[in-house]
């Protein structure tokens, strides 16, 4: 199996000197370099306008510093929200990543599905699909075309321009797409996109939509590896049977706060029945990474909003080991 991170920085401002963010930064920074050290493979950072949280925002700037840092951990968005961004310069940025990681940059994008989002960028919510659309076909023709290109479309227009750099992966990054619904997934399969499936869904849905992005792959003679799907799971470890009121608490903040995204997901379950997060004892994880994998899951990126440090080394140690990752670098 594979393992990663999936998330990112999560500031504290302090008025007027910013010294919060910074900190907060280092922090991430500092994480993801041990994550590397440690065995894990991936970092896949998201990205949120104007939540007053500190989220994350220049994800690819985010990304850029820590090529600079690290040496063989993949380093992906989820996602990129196309359509607030001008494409040929996504497609600068993201080739330019590319080749400043080595070629260790993936391409996540997404439509967006925040409303105040939208809102604070004066794009219509209900033009997401439609510029997403287009900005793809743009990013997809300046990563392949021979040469110089032109596009004239409902919202961009480009005359006889080219994009460089060239990025190192052709013909260019693997692209994933955050997809839920079986219409979305099959898209996924039949455009060539890889899988970013979600932290909040229960494990039996898990394992229904990435069959049925195999079966898609199948239909259509598109060469299958577990590797394509990359599902996110809450990382709640405890070892002390006396933490886990306190894990099954922090769960039920988690799931409220992100309600927007579990509405119409999942039916709605008591939170000691909600079999989404790597929760629980050592050997309660093992079993719940184990039924995933059973259930085709290869591919796993940790969400652990705190970024700690410690949680990474007891999961290195204590859970990668059963599932044939070595632990030599978490001692």
């Amino acid at each position: 199996m594979k393992f990663g991170l999936f998330g990112g920085a999560r500031t504290k401002r302090q008025v007027g000197v910013g010294l919060g963010d910074s900190h907060s930064y280092k922090g991430f920074i500092d994480y993801v370099v041990e994550a590397e050290r440690l065995g894990y493979h991936s970092v896949f950072l998201v990205e949120h306008h104007f939540t007053g949280q500190g989220q994350v925002s220049a994800s690819m700037t985010l990304l850029a510093y820590l090529a600079a840092k690290t040496s063989r951990i993949r380093l992906g968005t989820a996602v990129v929200v196309l359509p607030w961004h001008n494409p040929v310069l996504i497609a600068e940025q993201a080739a330019t990543l590319d080749l400043l990681s080595g070629g260790r940059f993936d391409f996540g994008v997404g439509k967006g599905y925040r409303k105040p989002e939208f809102s604070g960028f004066c794009i219509p919510m209900a033009e997401g699909a439609e510029r997403f659309d287009e900005a793809m076909e743009i990013i997809r023709k300046a990563w392949t075309s021979e040469g110089r290109f032109s596009h004239h479309g409902k919202r961009w227009h480009y005359d006889d321009i080219v994009v460089e750099p060239e990025p190192i992966q052709r013909p260019h990054p693997p692209l994933w797409l955050a997809a839920g619904s079986e219409a979305s997934i099959r898209r996924a399969a039949r455009e060539g996109y890889n899988l970013l499936l979600d932290q909040i869904a229960l494990t039996d849905q898990i394992i229904e939509r990435v069959a049925m992005f195999r079966e898609e792959c199948g239909k259509i003679g598109r060469a299958y590896d577990p590797a394509m799907v990359a599902v996110a799971r809450a990382l709640q470890m405890f070892h002390r049977e006396e933490d886990r009121a306190a894990a099954l608490e922090t769960r039920a903040r988690v799931v409220k706060a992100i309600g927007d995204i579990a509405q119409g997901t999942r039916p709605d379950v008591a939170i000691e029945q909600d079999d989404a997060p790597l929760l629980g004892l050592p050997q309660e994880v093992i079993a719940r990474v184990q039924r995933l994998r059973d259930g085709g899951v290869e591919n796993l990126l940790l969400v652990d909003p705190n970024a700690n440090v410690a949680n990474l080394r007891a999961f290195a140690a204590e859970v990668m080991p059963a599932f044939g990752v070595s632990a030599a670098a978490a001692e």
